[in-house]
Order: structure tokens, then sequence, then C-alpha cells
């Protein structure tokens, strides 16, 4: 559906992921419309655990979202280059993806999308959640085929074109943790409608079958998560992690409940005309390729193995015994292996249906037209009135006036333009000194101007005044002075009061988001995170030293720390085990502290003397080095580093940027020290510090 580029952020210095609208797909509205609910539906999401959205817009016909760049691969790509997981990592994994599905289905956002290939493990181990590229609001009338993601992984009721919510999340995460672990899915077939029967009628086959020293509450977990009916999974993500956490500590204890099933429920039974519908899509995905390609999937390339399309399955009636099942598909078989014989035929019987259906539309629109006017004989009552903002209909031309859009929000201008009998298409975003940001700022046909109708009426939104506004400085100030400040110049106010601070009282603002000084436009929205005051919660810092970096990042969150990982080589720690950590074991600090865990890299030889190193000339030149470090673990071409240099403890900066390695280091060192230890930091876009990679015994020799 799209193409995803790097780029890097000019006004801001760091480097952001764009992701841009295929060509093939920009003049089609129902693509369009899935791209911006994407970016709407991500964009006010902040989580760890969720790759965030910047920005969203439209330049020269090119739709674009700017987002979060995360270094790292699919877990899809992951899993096919390791096989398997380890419980361990799936737990891990699962919690954090959990986490981040948590704060969506919080905020009414279901993603309905959940794969492998839609969670991205970046370098440092953290997973995130991709793509809400079909994610809707959650409402009583999300019930469509249209929100239905990759077959391989979705819930029963979305094959069938049901209600979709948060049970359906947990379903394709519990389908994703069994792919962890065993590495392939539990349902796969030769074609979609046959993974989504499966999905509907079949018994998955155990986790444990596959693995028998898998864990007993890691199996009841997913096979919780993966029951058909979602009344018998869990209700929410708090109960999935719940859950996921007491199996880290109790493996194999008996504490997952699987509600019975209930013997007096209806069982769900197919038509013969939903059967023939499964089959005609099938058949004509044969005859006619690309009828239901990848842009309806929106597939990665670790997706392609599976091939095939999404199939949407209607619901069925009662009418139809499941024995018959079993004929219809061994008949939709049989009309598979002759579909390409009978391609001919098919294009000949598609031009008649075309004909029949647009005979059938016409009849259908003059007999509303004579229902709803009483053109025969009397049908309107004398004196009645038009709904207001409804356009007076002229039945002898068909044609109908263009209401006055200006101003109003998008949502009012669509209801208006449907209450007129007229269609609407989304022409872009501007800047405008008269209407704020969100509102109609114009339309293409003028307000009160006659056209046929069923017309569609292009609209351009607003987003706000073209003169850029800065963010003032709110550290300290209190909620309300905050809020006014901003409304005074025509920003919009968003309240965060989920944190707390040892340095701002109560009541207070920490910081906002966009920051001070950042450029805004009028009617852009700041949030405001004020202060809860001290957390008076402590908790007793567990020992990592020694333990997996998954265990310990676990081990560290579930105590509530926030952790941050560093790397380093080692000859005596193994790789991926914890050297260090920055709190000392069983200190007691308060919940919500920050914690640096350093990893092994294990040992390498990570520095390289240059041959033509002066070897011990004692002259009276200065003392400098002359070495090639290699690539710190996790680096990338076109990363950021910081590399220091720290002589009788006094550290320098020797360079910043983005640079290559080996790296040659030729600098000077303090006169008369023949060592230094080199440190070179991975920094994120914002300059952070991602991890941290020791070079030590780095020699120095004086210059003759």
């Amino acid at each position: 559906m799209a193409d995803v580029y790097r780029a890097r952020d000019h006004k801001l210095n760091r480097f952001v992921a764009i992701k841009v609208l295929k060509p093939e797909l920009r003049s089609d509205k129902e693509f369009v419309s899935k791209f911006r609910v994407e970016a709407q539906a991500a964009a006010g999401l902040a989580h760890p655990n969720i790759v965030n959205v910047y920005d969203v817009g439209e330049e020269g016909g090119t739709y674009f979202i700017v987002m979060e760049l995360v270094e790292g691969i699919t877990l899809k790509a992951y899993i096919l280059s390791k096989g398997s997981l380890s419980v361990r990592e799936t737990t891990g994994i699962c919690l954090q993806v959990a986490s981040g599905l948590e704060t969506a289905h919080n905020n009414g956002i279901i993603h309905r999308d959940v794969k492998p290939q839609n969670i991205i493990i970046s370098t440092d181990g953290t997973a995130k959640v991709a793509d809400f590229g079909i994610a809707r609001a959650a409402s009583a009338d999300t019930i469509s085929s249209n929100v239905m993601g990759s077959v391989h992984y979705s819930a029963p009721e979305q094959s069938r074109g049901g209600y979709s919510d948060e049970k359906s999340d947990i379903y394709s995460l519990g389908i994703t943790m069994y792919e962890m672990l065993t590495g392939r899915v539990p349902f796969d077939g030769d074609s979609t409608v046959e993974v989504a029967l499966k999905h509907l009628q079949e018994e998955m086959v155990s986790p444990r079958d596959v693995i028998p020293d898998l864990p007993r509450a890691i199996e009841q977990i997913i096979l919780k998560c993966t029951q058909k009916s979602p009344d018998r999974r869990y209700q929410n993500m708090s109960q999935l992690i719940r859950d996921l956490k007491e199996s880290l500590v109790n493996p194999n204890g008996d504490f997952v409940k699987i509600a019975p099933e209930n013997p007096s429920g209806a069982t769900h039974k197919y038509s013969r005309a939903d059967l023939e519908e499964i089959n005609r899509r099938s058949m004509e995905a044969d005859a006619y390729p690309g009828l239901f390609d990848e842009r309806y999937d929106d597939r990665d390339p670790y997706e392609d193995e599976y091939g095939g399309a999404d199939a949407y399955l209607d619901d069925g009636d009662d009418d139809y015994d499941p024995d018959d099942l079993i004929d219809e598909k061994d008949r939709w078989e049989k009309k598979r292996g002759q579909g390409r014989q009978k391609s001919e035929h098919s294009d000949r019987a598609a031009v008649v249906v075309a004909v029949i259906a647009a005979l059938a539309v016409g009849g259908l629109i003059l007999y509303l037209i004579i229902h709803t006017f009483g053109i025969l004989g009397g049908g309107g009552a004398s004196g009645s009135t038009e709904k207001e903002n409804t356009a007076a209909i002229d039945l002898a031309a068909g044609m109908v006036k263009v209401p006055d859009l200006l101003g109003k929000t998008e949502n009012e201008a669509q209801q208006l333009l449907r209450d007129s009998g007229l269609g609407y298409k989304y022409l872009g975003e501007t800047s405008s000194d008269e209407y704020a940001s969100g509102q109609i700022a114009s339309q293409d046909k003028a307000a009160g101007s006659s056209v046929q109708k069923n017309t569609r009426i292009g609209y351009t939104l607003s987003i706000g005044s073209a003169q850029a506004l800065t963010v003032p400085d709110l550290a300290n100030k209190t909620q309300a002075d905050a809020e006014n400040a901003l409304a005074s110049i025509g920003l919009l106010v968003s309240v965060d009061n989920t944190r707390y601070s040892d340095d701002v009282a109560s009541g207070n603002v920490i910081t906002s988001n966009p920051g001070a000084g950042s450029s805004v436009h009028e009617g852009d929205t700041v949030t405001i995170y004020v202060s809860q005051g001290q957390n008076s919660q402590s908790v007793q810092v567990p020992d990592t030293r020694g333990k997996y970096k998954e265990d310990a990042v676990t081990m560290l969150t579930n105590s509530g720390l926030y952790v941050y990982v560093a790397s380093e080589p080692s000859e005596s720690v193994p790789a991926n085990l914890v050297i260090r950590q920055d709190i000392a074991p069983g200190s007691s600090v308060q919940t919500g502290s920050s914690i640096t865990i350093t990893v092994s890299t294990g040992a390498e030889n990570a520095i390289v003397i240059n041959p033509d190193a002066s070897q011990g000339s004692q002259g009276s030149g200065a003392w400098m080095c002359n070495a090639q470090l290699q690539a710190p673990a996790g680096f990338t071409d076109g990363s950021s580093v910081r590399i220091t240099l720290v002589q009788n403890g006094q550290e320098n900066t020797v360079f910043e940027g983005t640079t290559s390695f080996p790296y040659l280091l030729n600098v000077q060192g303090q006169s008369g020290v023949s060592t230094g230890t080199v440190f070179v930091y991975m920094l994120d876009a914002s300059g952070n510090v991602l991890s941290t990679t020791k070079y030590d015994g780095v020699a120095f020799y004086q210059q003759g």
C-alpha cells in the first residue's frame, strides 16, 4: 500500500521514517481514506511500544505520514532468522506488545491487524507495534469485512465480517505467540479461503504437541487467547498481561482459567449462498489475477511465503447442514482446478453480470425517486417542508444545490453533502488565516450552485494560520496559567496528569509536547504534563547481574522501573548477559525511576593498532593515538554516534555525528599518558544515548 523511506528532519535534526502512499493508489479514495485513518489512529497514541506518528500531510497529490524511525527488523524476519524463539524471549516480547495494545484499547482504538509483520524489534530489544492501517475506533458500528487483517492471524469473527473488538487483537496476539514459539502458524492452506475456514471450524493443535517441554502456563495462555468464542478469551489486555507476568515466576502453575463451552450455544451454520460467494471469490482470484491482490493485504516481503489474498466471509443463516460444508469445499476444489480453463467463458459471464447489475441499479434508483417524491399519484403530503440544509431537488433536471461547507468541521461537511444527495472528496490541507485548524477552508464548487445529483464536491482542510507560532516555556507554571498561555496564542491544550516529579510541585507543569521553542501553527494541540508531586511508592531493585537481557528487562519493568540498555564487550561475561546495573541490587527507589543495565556483547578484538604507528620513539613531540575502532554492537550505517576519550578521569568528546566503522581514531592525548579509554555512544534522533560501548587500553605514542 505504501513505500517507507528513511529521511532527516532538518528542523529538529533527527532521522524519521516517511510512509508514502503508492502512486497507483493515490486516485483511489478508499486507500487514501485508509491511509489517513492509519495516521489518525496512531497519532493520538503515545507509548514506548507503539511507533510514534509525528505528522501527516499531502503535497502535490502525494500523501505521506512522518513516523518515528525504528532501527531494527520485523518480528516476522526475526522468527525466520532464528526458526523459533525461547519461552523467555517470547514472553518478554508479548508483554511489550500487549502493553502497547492495552494503551490503544484504552483510547478506543482496535488494531485489527496484529501479526509479526506489524511488530518491529529495535536494536535495543524493544518491541514496537506499527501499521494501524485498518484500525478503527471501537463502537457498536464496527461491523465490516473491510476490517479483516491478514487471514493467518485473523479472529473468527473478523473472517465472518462480524463485530471486532479488543478480544480480536488478543486472538491475533495468541496466534503470533504460537508462531514465535513453534516457528509456524497453526492454520495454513493453499488459499486464504481454506485458512479462514480452518480458523472458523478446526481446533488448533496445541503448541505443547509441537514443543513437549513447553511450560503448562504458556500453553494455557495461548489456548485461552485463541478460543473461537470471544467470550472464552481474555476480556482485555490487562488480564493477559497479568497472566504473562505470573507465568514468569510460576511457569507450570494452573492459574489460567478458560471458561467452559456453553452446550446450549447455537452452532453457526453457513448458507449455500455464503459458500457460493466464497467459491466465486476464489474462482475470480484464479481467473482474474490481481482482482484480490496484495493491495488489500498490506503485506511485507516476509509474508509472501503464504501467498494469496484475504478472504472475506459473510454471516450465514441456519438452513445449511454441516456435512454440506465438506461437499461444498470439495466442489470448490474441483472448480478451482477448472478455473483457468474457463477464463474465457468467465469473461463473457462477467460482462453479462455487469449489464444485469447496471440495469438493476438503474431500476432501483428510479423506484426510489418515484417512491420518495410521489411522481405516480399523490405520493407527498402538501405543505411539507424540507429538512434544514437539505438541497432542493429539481426532479426535471436531477440537479441539487451545493451547501456551504466553509467553516464546518470535516464530519459536519460530509454529513451536509450526504443529506444533499452529493458525494465528497478530500483535496488536502492548506493554511488559512480565516478558518481554524480542522475546518473546511475551501470547496471546489461554490455554495448555492446547481450540480448533478451524486456529484462529488471537493474540499480542503485548514491547518490554521500560515504564520508559525512558538511554544512558550511552560515549566513550573500552574496548569491554569499554562492553559491560558497556550489558548491566548491560538493553540489547543491536552492535559496529561499521569506523571510524578521530585522537582516540580503537584499541579505545576513538568514539560510539554511539542517542547518549549518548537514551531507550531494556530489550532495545533500542545500536551502539557502536569506533576502529581513526589511518588511515595518505593520498590526494591532486583539483582539482574548474570541474567539474560530479556529476563533482566522483564524483571525491572515488572518492578515499575524504566529500563535503559547499554552494551560493551567483555572477556569474562558471555554475550547477552548483564554485566552490571547502575543502581545497586536491593536499593529502595521510587516507582518510575530509571535504571541502566550494561549487557555483554561477548569477547571481541575491538581495537586494531595501525601498523604505521610509532612504537615507542621517545622524542619530545605530542602523544598521539593511531588506532581503528571496530563497529559497536547494533551499529548501522547512518547511525548517529558520540565518541569520547577518557584519560586521568577527564572525558572529552572527539567526534559527534554520523560516520562509518572501522573508525580511525587519530587524536592527541595528554602528555606522558600512554593509554586511554574510548566510549562510543549510540544516539537517537534527539541526541539521547541508546547504548554505550567501551574500548579499554587504547595506546598513545610520543611522536619524535
